[in-house]
């Protein structure tokens, strides 16, 4: 029973589910639904599919993760940058609006579903910790700058488009004449409506006596008042008659049935694309996760998240979805109002089910307008300049990250940014890790401590010499640690003794030990002694596998200190002390 629940969490807290916990989820539930009911269908927009598209990859896929899911506050659904992955994605397969485009959207969902399932099932979640902090605030930045420009269009009235900076600009340049006046004020209005809704409403109605409660679902339902009044404004004074764009049509039933194509051709196109989406997923999603598990000291599991959350795209791609996963401000509502367990996410697919069956025929008149100001509004939050500045100023690698990720993105497009990302963070870990910190170590008078010889007053003495190396060694860096050591012996005619202290050392691997091989050779050549101290266990064990310690002219310590003193008391040699 342990080891089904372990794949079903829904077998462990639904066993304590209670009437207090209903209510907490279900109110819980009211409120994120009236928050996804027009940023489902902003998504859809974003993603290049018709809007329903949206409101059915929020249901089938939250009752999904429900079942599969550990997080107790994740909101899954149809998030900003995913969708705006999604759309440059299907962009290069199919043209927006047709059969074929839609179907592909099933398919790319359909692979993601499938690679984050494998994922979780062969435990290979560490393979998203490829993607460093800094690598993905650049990204997130970047692509909420494209997706804010993207939907400049739609806020003016006109045509263009585009996948990356330079041609959004072109598009709007090119077509900014052309700009519809009645869609230009419904755009800006509620484009300006929510950001005050988002900053001023709350304490407003705080002010104004309204509990903290009340105040926060009316702060949650301001992009739905947003979407009443434009709705009716079109309406009610025709506007589509000059010219402003409108959803239209909505289809009124709950998810369909819907197959995926899995032909071999559209697979290889659709791969790379999936596997991205499926990692920036995952690490948006297990990140608000956990953060939100924290602040109630409740865990989730890393893999039984992407099954979770492959689930939730398998059941995207067989009900008339797009690619989905755990949203932040889903999320952060979701827990703010009191969530208590994955229910609320059940709940939250019931009321959505609900618009999809009763209020899209409501949505006709909905002007396209208003989606693009919610999208707008809502990814700007998302970007973060700062980012630059406090990585210049902690570490010029991690800046580098951030800038270059953040270039390619916004040059090239969401692929290649992610793929540059992930390359320029492997490539700078090799780089750094390729010139380890390697320290000539000294001991603390009157203690049996070592530090830097260049950061502390220690006392050294001229036949030993102690080399503090701060990584672990491997290919990479093996040659760097030869040319150091023997620069450092070169032409010190008292040295006798070099001691590696191995205290940060957590792996040597074959290459490394091909290099102390040699440096052992090198050493003895030159009448000086090769010594070990401190090698921690597992070390140790894969050392013996090999003859190396059979060949090696020193010893083996276990401490540096007891080191320093044996080899001292063999030679003794006059101390100097070192500012």
């Amino acid at each position: 029973m342990t080891r089904i629940a372990r794949y079903f969490p829904i077998l462990t807290w639904g066993r304590s589910y209670g009437r207090d916990t209903f209510s907490d989820d279900l109110l819980a539930a009211v409120i994120v639904t009236i928050m996804l009911i027009p940023q489902s269908l902003a998504y859809a927009l974003l993603a290049g599919m018709p809007p329903e598209a949206g409101l059915y990859a929020s249901i089938v896929p939250i009752l999904l993760y429900a079942v599969f899911g550990t997080s107790r506050a994740l909101a899954v659904g149809p998030v900003a940058i995913v969708s705006l992955m999604t759309a440059a994605a299907l962009g290069q397969v199919a043209e927006q609006g047709t059969v074929g485009y839609a179907t592909a959207a099933l398919t790319l969902a359909a692979l993601s579903g499938a690679i984050l399932l494998a994922m979780g099932l062969f435990r290979l979640g560490f393979l998203a910790n490829f993607l460093s902090h800094p690598v993905i605030a650049g990204f997130i930045t970047a692509s909420g700058i494209i997706i804010a420009l993207g939907q400049l269009r739609h806020i003016l009235g006109i045509g263009g488009g585009g996948d990356t900076v330079v041609e959004l600009l072109e598009g709007l340049a090119r077509n900014l004449t052309q700009t519809n006046l009645p869609t230009l004020v419904i755009g800006a209005g509620a484009t300006a409506f929510l950001f005050w809704v988002r900053r001023g409403l709350k304490p407003m109605l705080r002010r104004m006596g309204l509990g903290p409660r009340l105040a926060d679902v009316a702060t949650k339902a301001g992009p739905v008042a947003a979407v009443v009044a434009t709705t009716l404004a079109v309406w009610l004074l025709d506007l589509t008659a000059r010219g402003v764009a409108v959803v239209g049509a909505v289809p009124q039933s709950l998810p369909p049935l819907t197959l995926p194509d899995l032909s071999p051709g559209l697979i290889g196109q659709l791969a790379l694309p999936a596997l991205l989406i499926s990692v920036i997923g995952f690490v948006e999603s297990i990140s608000v996760a956990q953060t939100l598990a924290a602040k109630k000291r409740e865990r989730v599991n890393p893999d039984q998240e992407l099954i979770g959350l492959g689930a939730a795209n398998l059941g995207a791609a067989f009900t008339g979805g797009f690619p989905v996963t755990g949203g932040f401000s889903r999320s952060v509502v979701n827990f703010d109002a009191g969530a208590r367990t994955p229910a609320a996410g059940a709940y939250t697919a019931a009321g959505l089910a609900i618009a999809a069956l009763a209020l899209t025929p409501l949505i006709h008149f909905l002007p396209t307008a208003t989606l693009a100001a919610t999208i707008i509004v809502a990814v700007l939050s998302l970007v973060d300049f700062d980012i630059l500045r406090r990585s210049w100023a902690y570490s010029r690698a991690d800046f580098t990250a951030v800038a270059a990720t953040m270039a390619v993105t916004l040059i090239f497009g969401v692929e290649a940014g992610v793929s540059s990302g992930v390359a320029v963070s492997i490539l700078l870990y090799l780089f750094r890790t390729s010139r380890p910190h390697i320290a000539e170590v000294g001991r603390v008078p009157g203690t049996e401590h070592f530090r830097n010889i260049h950061r502390h007053a220690v006392e050294t003495d001229p036949s030993i010499v102690t080399l503090r190396v701060d990584e672990s060694l491997y290919f990479a860096n093996a040659r760097f640690l030869e040319d150091h050591i023997l620069d450092r012996v070169a032409g010190d005619e008292a040295l006798r003794h070099v001691i590696l202290q191995c205290t940060a050392i957590n792996e040597i691997d074959l290459s490394a030990l091909e290099s102390l091989e040699a440096i052992n050779r090198r050493l003895d050549e030159m009448g000086t002694k090769l010594h070990l101290s401190e090698v921690k266990g597992p070390v140790m064990d894969r050392l013996k596998r090999a003859h190396f310690l059979d060949d090696l002219t020193g010893q083996v310590f276990l401490s540096q200190h007891a080191a320093v003193c044996a080899l001292s008391a063999a030679d003794e040699p006059p101390a100097r002390s070192i500012a």
